[in-house]
């Protein structure tokens, strides 16, 4: 019988080793076992790759259920495919495929338009714990869907660290006014559209996440709307959070922007969650 069990992509790299303790923590915080996965051309090459990454395991969580496993495949394959039996997939943001950079710049985007269960892409240099918010960006009229399956996993992640949920939406709601004679009236009407505006923003926001907050009351939830740049909003707001979490929106069998931003330049790691 298969354990549930959170999946990491090792290789040996320095970068590697800060994904697997990332994992060994979210495998410990879920009450899971741990799967060391090693794409390789040839299985007698993973041996010592994955010993050494199993006794780091050990020797930080002497009692969390570790397996070793070496796939010959491409990585993007292999974690794909890890990634439908996970309860979560971990890997780093360099050195996964031994060139440098090379998992920013393909291996990531890849493996994130086509992963099948949750994906943590580990980035910053936050430790695995620390008690720092939980951050959810939802982008509204995108893919429906998605932003459910983010915020319905973003409210399990704050209540299983009891930390806060940020919430940061997109704005989609817009109204356009013919402008009026007067000065006086312009301001008037402006100022009623801006009313009517936060209050249909503040009513989507709420619908979004009515359901994950009956679900976890005890989360404590800031919620606000982001009218221009949600990506760089997020992007600053990803200093202070232990982790962000977006829905992965695909749009052609590509990953959209907000993405690509935080895979690229976020300050903390990105989970990306697919539509159930």
């Amino acid at each position: 019988m298969t354990l549930r069990h959170v999946a990491v992509g090792v290789d040996g790299s320095v970068v590697a080793v800060r994904a697997l303790d990332w994992a060994t923590e979210e495998a410990l915080r879920r009450g899971t076992a741990l799967r060391i996965v090693y794409a390789v051309t040839d299985r007698d090459e993973a041996g010592p790759v994955l010993a050494s990454a199993a006794a780091r395991v050990h020797e930080r969580r002497p009692g969390l259920p570790v397996e070793t496993r070496a796939v010959e495949d491409g990585t993007v394959r292999a974690m794909a495919r890890e990634s439908g039996r996970a309860v979560l997939t971990v890997v780093g943001t360099r050195g996964l495929g031994g060139v440098t950079g090379l998992l920013v710049g393909s291996v990531s985007l890849r493996l994130a338009a086509h992963t099948h269960g949750p994906l943590l892409v580990v980035r910053g240099d936050h430790p695995c714990a620390g008690g720092r918010e939980v951050l959810l960006g939802l982008e509204g009229d995108a893919d429906a869907d998605a932003d459910a399956a983010a915020a319905a996993y973003a409210f399990e992640e704050a209540g299983r660290r009891g930390t806060r949920l940020r919430v940061l939406h997109s704005a989609t709601h817009r109204h356009i006014t013919p402008k009026p004679i007067s000065p006086v009236a312009v301001t008037s009407l402006d100022r009623q559209r801006k009313a009517r505006d936060d209050r249909a923003e503040e009513a989507v926001a709420r619908f979004g996440i009515a359901r994950p907050r009956q679900e976890y009351p005890e989360v404590d939830v800031d919620s606000r709307a982001i009218r221009t740049g949600l990506a760089h909003a997020l992007l600053a707001a990803t200093r202070g959070a232990g982790v962000v979490v977006i829905g992965a929106h695909h749009r052609a069998g590509r990953l959209g922007p907000v993405a690509h931003t935080l895979l690229h330049h976020s300050h903390c790691p990105v989970v990306l969650v697919p539509t159930a």
